[in-house]
């Protein structure tokens, strides 16, 4: 019951940090807080412990609402091979005049050298006030995601060739326009990236928002986008799964990212 009763508790933390007046709403802000609640569901299964968390076999700590990637401080650029979105989310929020803990900067990365010095402080002072900030600072991480999948379009289509431009703005549209079409397109953007990182690439494939659309080749809108969104992810996870290195063992997530993907359909 007690567990319940936080989870409760942390969703209507979310819901508070939306307020909605039904005479001042608008559509996008509604949205936006259905896709936020969405989210910190598939990254924390709404757990408040699950926002300040670094995953069994991974180089980096996952934070927040969207698992935002923070490295190790002195990590190589070349080491890092999976994009780092926490500083860029540390720098938006900063922008947005977010009191942010002194500690926390953008450009001198995670405290914590590696999984196991970070599990053996969760419950000191520090993992306290960041686990703190990170529950406070919700909105403002949704909307970080949101102007991610904003960026995300020309970002993609400046690095394709020009022919492959409106195949990719077609099928972008596709999804975007179908009922929660954003928040298939926000989620995996947040949860796979962009797919523009060259390092984020097995024997060459990418598995990012900028592969999944390649691989879509419909016209249908609505209900039929969505679905065949969904496919394509689970094409491409599949196959970034089979090309893994072994010692990654990335089998285990399979199931669980097949599970998430399919919410796209069923949240339609």
């Amino acid at each position: 019951m007690l567990a319940v009763n936080r989870v409760v508790l942390l969703l209507g933390t979310l819901l508070a940090a939306f307020p909605v007046l039904p005479e001042a709403a608008t559509q996008d802000q509604v949205q936006l807080e259905r896709i936020a609640k969405l989210i910190f569901q598939n990254e924390c299964a709404a757990k408040e412990a699950c926002l300040t968390s670094w995953n069994k076999g991974e180089e980096f700590a996952s934070l927040g609402i969207g698992h935002f990637i923070w490295y190790p401080q002195g990590t190589s650029e070349n080491d890092k091979h999976f994009s780092e979105s926490f500083p860029r989310l540390i720098r938006f929020m900063y922008e947005q005049g977010v009191e942010i803990p002194p500690w926390i900067q953008a450009d001198k990365g995670c405290p914590w050298p590696n999984r196991k010095a970070f599990k053996n402080e969760q419950k000191t002072q520090k993992i306290t006030e960041l686990r703190l900030f990170l529950i406070k600072s919700m909105p403002f991480q949704a909307s970080f995601m949101q102007k991610r999948l904003k960026d995300a379009l020309p970002l993609m289509l400046a690095t394709v060739q020009e022919r492959q431009r409106s195949h990719i703005r077609q099928q972008f549209d596709r999804v975007a326009t179908a009922p929660m079409g954003m928040y298939a397109l926000m989620d995996y953007v947040n949860f796979k990236g962009e797919g523009v990182n060259p390092k984020e690439r097995y024997r060459g494939h990418g598995w990012g928002l900028l592969q999944v659309l390649a691989e879509m080749h419909g016209e249908l809108s609505g209900i039929a986008a969505i679905t065949e969104f969904a496919h394509s992810a689970d094409i491409l996870l599949t196959r970034r799964v089979d090309l893994s290195p072994p010692e990654r063992h990335e089998s285990r997530w399979l199931a669980g990212w097949r599970k998430r993907i399919q919410t796209y359909i069923t949240e339609s």
